[in-house]
Order: structure tokens, then sequence, then C-alpha cells
């Protein structure tokens, strides 16, 4: 059976509820996993008080602050954010953190920046050494939702990964940010697939769930799978319907 992780920035968020309550929303429904983005505007204690309760897992988070690795002038102080993420990510049994590389840089090579990307990359990896997590760096479309984002190819993210060349570092594979890029799975990952830490998926047009769009989610996902891939599935969608049965229908379909 394969394992999903719901984002619950957007799912279980309909209501309004306290955020720990979405905690329990999945749990109810019966998923075994959740992940979000930040946690420095999240009640910690409550987050980990309703982890405990459902003995629920927490797939990741964000490695904070979000500031563009792609300028060096930022490393120090993302630095010192990525130690503390660690510790909020061992305080709530998280394995994964994620990291966006940035926008484009004004005055700066593209060169410049991949440099600046790579070292604090290097640096992160010393810090993460032993901690039991690993820090996935995540290409973003370019075309929708993340317009002067630095890093839109999966194949330079992991050209970026293997010259870094430590196990703590790797890349968060979204294949809806991957499919706007017109990319295919089989073509950008092949033969890379363990330098994946985390898949998220949703459905495009839209970013909404699978099956209202065009990608060939459960195809991609039976390749990645098929190649190698053993972890969760994040389920980062903006939901078109509420409610847990439309989520189990999602799960239900891609599940191979």
């Amino acid at each position: 059976m394969r394992r999903f992780s719901a984002c619950i920035d957007w799912l279980f968020a309909e209501d309004n509820d306290a955020f720990a309550d979405r905690i329990r929303k999945a749990r109810e429904m019966g998923l075994d996993a959740v992940e979000f983005w930040r946690w420095t505007n999240k009640d910690l204690d409550a987050v980990e008080a309703a982890v405990a309760e459902g003995g629920i897992a927490v797939t990741g988070i964000v490695a904070e602050p979000m500031i563009a690795l792609t300028n060096p002038a930022n490393r120090e102080a993302w630095l010192e954010g990525l130690r503390q993420s660690i510790s909020v990510a061992q305080r709530l049994g998280a394995k994964v953190l994620i990291a966006q590389a940035g926008d484009d840089q004004p005055g700066l090579s593209r060169e410049e920046q991949r440099e600046a990307l790579v070292t604090a990359l290097r640096d992160a990896a010393d810090i993460l050494k032993g901690s039991g997590i690993r820090l996935g760096v995540e290409p973003l479309n370019t075309k929708i939702d993340h317009v002067g984002y630095f890093l839109s190819s999966t194949e330079e993210g992991l050209d970026i990964v293997d010259e870094v060349g430590r196990p703590e570092i790797g890349i968060v594979y979204d294949i809806y940010h991957s499919a706007v890029m017109d990319e295919r799975t089989e073509e950008v990952v092949a033969g890379r697939v363990y330098r994946i830490v985390h898949v998220h998926i949703a459905d495009h047009p839209g970013r909404h769930e699978p099956g209202t769009g065009n990608i060939d989610l459960a195809d991609r996902l039976n390749w990645l799978f098929a190649h190698g891939y053993d972890g969760r599935i994040g389920l980062e969608y903006q939901p078109t319907k509420s409610g847990s049965t439309p989520i189990l229908d999602v799960i239900a379909s891609l599940q191979g």
C-alpha cells in the first residue's frame, strides 16, 4: 500500500477550525501522516499535542526563514533558521525539511546564484549530519505560480544536488510543478530517483485534486515507485470539494 501525507495548509481547512484540529480530522478519516509549510506561524504546543494524541506522523515542514538561497548575503541567517527548523522537526518527528531556492537575484549572474545555492546546501548538510533529517530543495514552475523563481528545472535541481554530493540533501519532486514545465517524469529523474526525499502531487490546470485535470498522475507515480521511490506522496492541492470522501477517493485512485 502506498503511503500518503495530507498537506493541511489546504486540506481540512474548510471549517476555519484551529490548525491542530486539521490533524485530528486527518486521523479520523484514516490518514496516518500530515505535513505543513511554515512552522513559525503555528501553535507548536497544540500541533505537538494533536500529533501525540492521534499517533499521526508529521512528514515534513518548511525550513525557515523562506529567504533566497540564491543570495549569498542570506546564507548565515538561513542556516541559523535551519538549526531552529531541525529542532522543530525533531520535536514533531518530521524526517523531511523543504527548502526553496528563492527568486532570481538582480545584479547576480546565474552562475553566481547557483554557487550561492550549492554553498548554502553544503553548509546545511554539515548541520543536518546525524540528525536523521533530510533537506529537499524544491523546483517550482515559473509559468503560473512562481514567476521569477530561480529553479524551475528538475534536472538542474538534481544536478545541483549531485554537485553538493551529500546524502543529507535531495529534492522535493512536485509532479504538478514538473508537469506545468512540460517535463516528463521518466526523462527528468531517470537514474536519480534516490535523490528524491519527498513527492508532492496536484492536478493541472487549477492545482486541484487528482482527476480534475490532465496530468497523468497515476502513471507518473507508478513509474517512480517502479524505479525505487518508496516514500510518501504529499497531497498538496487546493480541494474543490469538502469532506473526507473526496480525499479517500483520491487516495484510492492512486494506490496503483
